[in-house]
């Protein structure tokens, strides 16, 4: 999906810090390779300071590696510093941000993101996650559900999981 005019959104560091950060700890796992955490971790702390990155980068990795063990489907990433977003980037986006808000949006991502044995699993990291985020003042844009469901539908070809 092409971003274009909500290049801004990206832009900002609650929305940077999940999407980079979602992107290089997944990158790490699929490389095998610790390049990818280290520049996460450049990231949080460049952000966040030395010792509010430790628990923030914490919480990603537990929410990166619970997903990927509890995911519906192999889960796919841009690589880093783009600037397109794809399914998966989109409900991780929608998850947290729908945590951090209390709102219904956090449900119908995990329902499309992690297979209904292991919802719960994933919410409970994600959460960890996104309280974690809000505690530091990183406190993303809700993404309203409809646009979500739009997302999943043109994503899987009206199919969702």
């Amino acid at each position: 999906m092409d971003v274009g005019a909500n290049d801004v959104y990206l832009e900002r560091q609650p929305e940077r810090l999940v999407l980079e950060g979602y992107r290089r700890w997944s990158s790490g796992f699929e490389t095998g390779s610790i390049a990818p955490w280290e520049m996460a971790w450049d990231l949080y702390n460049e952000a966040l300071g030395y010792q509010d990155a430790g628990l923030a980068v914490a919480g990603l990795s537990q929410y990166v590696r619970t997903l990927k063990r509890c995911a519906a489907c192999p889960l796919r990433c841009y690589p880093y510093d783009s600037q397109h977003l794809c399914v998966e980037e989109c409900l991780t986006m929608g998850l947290i941000a729908g945590l951090q808000h209390d709102t219904d949006t956090a449900k119908f991502c995990l329902q499309h993101i992690t297979c209904p044995q292991r919802c719960e699993e994933v919410e409970q990291a994600a959460a960890n996650f996104a309280e974690t985020l809000k505690n530091l003042g990183q406190v993303m844009l809700p993404v309203p559900s409809h646009v979500l469901t739009d997302i999943v539908k043109k994503g899987s070809g009206g199919i969702a999981h």
